[in-house]
């Protein structure tokens, strides 16, 4: 099955975290949006980390990068309502919206986004 990566999930992996073995497992049909790519390469940036290194580990699992869309964007906004009590940010609903749209599996660090009442499959990994 098809697995939406959330930032979270993606820097567990690169920086070796509690879980990265979970989002192992998910990376051989993964895609990420290009919002949730952008949360990561800050990330890396605060880190004094080359984004480019990003761009090599997810060219080497062969995930793919997903250009959010109109139509995502649309759902991520509606979406708000339904999460901003458990704080979920926009690049989180951009990523329940990509996963909605693409009918996938949701992989994230983040807790909270298992009490997200969607019909999403979601794997928190810690």
């Amino acid at each position: 099955m098809t697995a939406v990566l959330d930032s979270s999930a993606v820097l567990a992996l690169l920086w070796r975290e509690k879980g990265c073995d979970i989002v192992e497992t998910y990376l051989r049909d993964a895609m990420i949006s290009t919002i949730n790519l952008a949360e990561v390469y800050t990330k890396c940036t605060e880190r004094s980390v080359d984004p480019g290194v990003v761009a090599s580990v997810l060219a080497k699992q062969s995930v793919t990068i997903v250009d959010f869309s109109a139509p995502q964007a649309l759902l991520a906004g509606k979406l708000r309502q339904q999460t901003k009590a458990l704080g979920l940010s926009l690049g989180d609903r951009a990523c329940l919206a990509v996963a909605m749209m693409e009918r996938a599996t949701v992989v994230t660090a983040d807790k909270p986004w298992a009490n997200v009442g969607l019909n999403l499959k979601i794997v928190v990994i810690r």
